[in-house]
């Protein structure tokens, strides 16, 4: 592929080491599930870039490259652009991407700093990979310069952790059973930064975006039910300190966790609705 990943520079913050850890770790290994459970996202971006014409597509926290590959399915070679500051998530997007057949270019970088091309691109995407931004309006100054004059800007973002009790439940069910978790911070980076509409438009529009549109979108998603336990195990905050548990004490937190989640179980699935922002806005 063209543009080999780069090595991020040393000293890198905590979103670097934390997705270069036992987080970028596991969503590499268990990107296929992952991938499943977000896909009605990935039809979305897809449509949504179809939808706005132009080739030059810039997938921002790319992770394990499944937005970055389908739109490259339908772009010519080299036009798709994939970034990410998880090396081994991006290693497993260029795995992925080799046996699709697909030439895109992956970017191990950070899109809040990166020197991209001035007006490089038509359109730029995100699956929930624009909250994790130390500097926020700084990032999104940075994509608007890379972002042509009248070209685009589509992403999701999650609403609130009251609205998606699916992604927030696991830590309070284990409360009882582990050392007290850091408390989320309301704009920290993270998961639930972007919960506060009125936030987000303030950094679009401080960072030189315009015709800034956001709408709640709420999305059914699942996953089979014998993936529910990698889940609970592996992502989110409680997936940091699951692995240093002593076996049998992670399997009691464990159960205790199925239980919990019971009200999501339908059949054969975990279902759950997704509350979303789908953002747009244009350069």
């Amino acid at each position: 592929m063209t543009d080999r990943m780069h090595l991020l520079p040393k000293g890198a913050d905590d979103q670097a080491q934390l997705w270069n850890g036992a987080a970028g770790r596991a969503w590499a290994e268990e990107c296929t599930m992952m991938d499943a459970m977000l896909h009605p996202f990935q039809e979305r971006l897809v449509a949504a870039v179809a939808a706005q014409g132009g080739q030059r597509v810039l997938d921002v926290g790319c992770g394990t490259g499944a937005v970055t590959l389908a739109i490259a399915r339908n772009r010519p070679a080299g036009m798709v652009t994939g970034i990410d500051i998880s090396a081994p998530m991006l290693a497993a997007a260029e795995v992925r991407a080799r046996a699709a057949g697909l030439d895109p270019r992956f970017l191990l970088a950070d899109a809040e700093s990166h020197d991209f091309a001035e007006s490089g691109f038509d359109l730029v995407v995100s699956r929930f990979g624009v909250m994790f931004f130390g500097q926020p309006v700084s990032a999104f100054a940075n994509l608007w310069r890379a972002t042509r004059p009248g070209g685009n800007l589509c992403f999701f973002a999650w609403r609130s952790a009251v609205e998606n009790s699916f992604m927030s439940l696991a830590e309070k069910a284990a409360s009882s059973f582990l050392p007290p978790l850091p408390p989320r911070q309301p704009h920290a980076p993270g998961q639930f930064a972007f919960a506060d509409r009125d936030h987000v438009a303030g950094i679009l529009r401080d960072s030189g975006w315009g015709e800034i549109d956001i709408a709640p979108m709420d999305v059914e998603c699942g996953l089979p039910l014998d993936r529910l336990p990698t889940y609970l195990s592996r992502f989110g905050p409680l997936g940091r300190v699951m692995d240093g548990l002593e076996p049998g004490r992670r399997q009691e937190v464990l159960a205790h966790l199925l239980t919990s989640f019971a009200p999501f179980i339908q059949g054969e699935e975990a279902r759950f609705t997704a509350a979303c922002w789908q953002v747009n806005a244009m350069a």
